[in-house]
């Protein structure tokens, strides 16, 4: 029972994301919405270090946790698209990755080969967020550095698309030979 309340807490702060993406679509003032995305990245930090600390890591968390990333990130994304504060194709550049993960996934559990392979954080896709967070908060606070921080952002989502290819492909060829 206790162990089941452990593991709930990290997918809680997880799941607050989808609050926080409401929230965005919401709010107009922009120093509020920078606020907000501050908050989603407190809860992408803190989700995870509460499942170490309190050993309540699992499988469905890393799950919850990548959905509630990429939903906050494409509403917020979207709602700006919808704003006018940026372009289709700067919106296209900043979620290419998450899009990329999202096919990757469905392609993944598609496969019957593929089914069995875990799926973890790298440290490119962790940059990709910060990345993406920081040029959320510039299309809201300072509008003039978009451009540079979307090339950015697109540079180094190509770089997590080919590791996470990468590494996907080495853990299938690694399943192959056992």
């Amino acid at each position: 029972m206790l162990r089941a309340v452990l593991r709930a807490i990290p997918n809680l702060v997880s799941l607050s994301r989808l609050a926080l993406a409401a929230a965005f679509s919401i709010v107009e003032a922009p120093h509020t919405r920078a606020g907000i995305v501050l908050g989603a990245a407190v809860t992408d930090m803190l989700d995870g270090w509460i499942a170490r600390v309190m050993r309540a890591q699992s499988r469905s968390g890393a799950l919850i946790d990548s959905i509630a990333d990429r939903a906050f990130m494409a509403v917020a994304i979207f709602t700006v698209l919808i704003d006018g504060m940026i372009t289709p194709g700067e919106c296209f550049l900043i979620l290419m990755r998450d899009a990329a993960t999202v096919i990757g996934y469905v392609v993944a559990k598609s496969s019957p080969s593929l089914r069995k392979l875990t799926f973890k954080a790298r440290v490119s896709g962790k940059i990709t967020t910060g990345l993406q967070l920081v040029t959320l908060v510039s299309v809201l606070l300072k509008p003039a550095w978009v451009p540079g921080l979307t090339v950015g952002t697109a540079v180094v989502s190509l770089w997590a698309i080919a590791d996470y290819t990468w590494a996907l492909a080495r853990a299938r060829a690694r399943q192959r030979s056992t």
